[in-house]
């Protein structure tokens, strides 16, 4: 298995993929990782993937908790919202993190390089052949090249994909007027309190995103249009104006500034063949709610169990089909979803305006205090409301969830304990919450799939779940059959005309 690119989602994709067993060779056209904190949020669903894999509490160890958003408009606080359990009750991780892409890139080679792999620095991809049986690469490194033979291949080569390029696929979309700019600064001032800032101005636009150090922020900014038309050549102290003097905030060192423009693009295809595309190779847009790393993420997971279960059983490679409907439906809403936000934030219009400076500072910390408000913003957000109710894969209804759904995060029994802990498997799984039918335990047997059985308890119906009904669970956390009877012959039939078995 051959995996182009080694940024967070080629890592992922690596890591599970090596959990799997699955042999693969990771590669990337850079000498060394990034050093920027480009991407900064971890939303609760990766963190959710990560405690599968025994990472999530080594991020959570190293990022910072962002307590609260503050609104600030000409000049003045306007709006206070807290952020402190979000989502509580929905997910063990109900707080946004701040976690620099510098230093989770780092965290995550330090962990494949202690499963034995390493990346393979200075070597691109020259171009690749699908033979129908196997990927025929060409490799380039320095003057020599290298031709080779891969089961699959996966593009995780960011925006300007090679990848994609050979496969021919298009990538349509749009760039946005806006030039924006992003710098890592040492600075003082009352907006560098660990909370995040966002500057609602007519005209500018300023979030200030803490890090963990103290004294450490991100500004993402944007540059007005007298000073975006030399943007090659813009410094810092060109785009220091009134948004940061309305923020008062006094820069002492920038340790990395940058200029860019905002795109909106997703591939028409994520697969050809025994080719992938995933991450900024098959979708880019706004950084709005700080979505785009997680969602790339999110299309290594999905992956890598079917990769893994194609290459382990070939009857299973139907699996591989389910990857482009689940993943590409889910990047389209995310793009339009993010391009409307990003242009109420952006938009000169004299009613964007009103609603940036005016509505939103009145509103939202009213609405902030509505439980349901908090809740829909945090499931939106942090992706635990991601499905795959339309994929062809998943099926079945009971009560509120279907297949397809993600399997809700409940408590079960005294303590700390919860029904995510079986997830660590990172294989298919039969869960109960209740009474099993008698014969699920004989199904289970004959099919090596284990069985979780957890006692019925408070919050379980809340939360969706029906009582002695049955869920096949897939090594994604998600749903691939719920039978609201509890049948055992519901579960047999699907495994049987999916060709499924476990994994590990």
């Amino acid at each position: 298995m051959l995996i182009v690119g080694a940024g967070p989602t080629g890592l992922v994709l690596a890591l599970w993929l090596t959990r799997f067993g699955v042999s693969i060779r990771i590669i990337d056209k850079l000498a060394a990782s990034g050093t920027t904190s480009r991407a900064l949020a971890v939303q609760g669903r990766t963190l959710e993937f990560y405690q599968q894999f025994g990472l999530a509490q080594a991020v959570v160890d190293r990022a910072h908790k962002v307590p609260a958003l503050n609104l600030w408009v000409k000049a003045r606080p306007a709006a206070r919202i807290s952020l402190e359990n979000l989502g509580q009750g929905r997910t063990p991780f109900p707080f946004p993190l701040i976690f620099p892409q510098d230093e989770h890139e780092a965290l995550l080679i330090e962990r494949l390089s202690a499963l034995g792999i390493e990346i393979e620095r200075q070597v691109e991809l020259a171009g690749f052949e699908d033979r129908g049986g196997e990927i025929r690469a060409t490799l380039r490194q320095g003057g020599t090249e290298e031709v080779g033979g891969y089961a699959f291949l996966a593009g995780c080569d960011g925006a300007r994909s090679r990848v994609r390029e050979v496969l021919g696929t298009g990538f349509p979309g749009g760039t946005y007027d806006h030039l924006f700019y992003v710098a890592d600064v040492e600075a003082t001032g009352s907006p560098m309190n660990g909370e995040l800032h966002v500057d609602l101005d007519d005209a500018d636009f300023l979030a200030v995103f803490p890090l963990r150090q103290t004294g450490r922020a991100r500004l993402i900014g944007s540059v007005r249009d007298d000073a975006a038309k030399d943007h090659e050549h813009l410094e810092f102290t060109d785009v220091q104006g009134r948004a940061i003097q309305n923020l008062r905030i006094d820069v002492q060192n920038v340790h990395w500034f940058s200029t860019y423009r905002v795109h909106h693009r997703v591939a028409q295809q994520f697969r050809k063949g025994r080719a992938f595309l995933l991450g900024d190779a098959a979708h880019i847009h706004s950084p709005v709610g700080g979505q785009g790393m997680n969602t790339g993420i999110g299309d290594a997971v999905n992956l890598a169990w079917k990769l893994a279960a194609a290459l382990e059983e070939p009857r299973s490679s139907s699996l591989l089909d389910s990857y482009e409907p689940e993943r590409i439906a889910f990047a389209r809403r995310l793009v339009a979803t993010t391009d409307r936000a990003f242009t109420a934030v952006t938009s000169d219009s004299a009613f964007a305006r009103f609603v940036r400076t005016k509505a939103i500072p009145a509103l939202a910390p009213p609405l902030f205090r509505l439980p349901a408000v908090r809740s829909f913003a945090f499931r939106t957000v942090s992706q635990i409301a991601v499905n795959y109710r339309d994929s062809a894969l998943n099926r079945g209804t009971a009560g509120k969830l279907r297949g397809g759904d993600r399997l809700p995060w409940v408590q079960v029994g005294p303590g700390d304990g919860h029904n995510f802990a079986a997830l660590t498997s990172m294989d298919w799984q039969i869960h109960v919450y209740g009474e099993p039918a008698p014969e699920l335990q004989t199904l289970a047997d004959g099919r090596k799939i284990p069985l979780r059985v957890f006692p019925w308890g408070a919050g379980m119906r809340q939360a969706g779940l029906r009582r002695n009904a049955v869920y096949l669970i897939r090594p994604d956390g998600y749903i691939g059959l719920v039978d609201s009877a509890g049948r055992a012959t519901a579960i047999g039939t699907y495994l049987s005309e999916k060709n499924l078995r476990t994994i590990n």
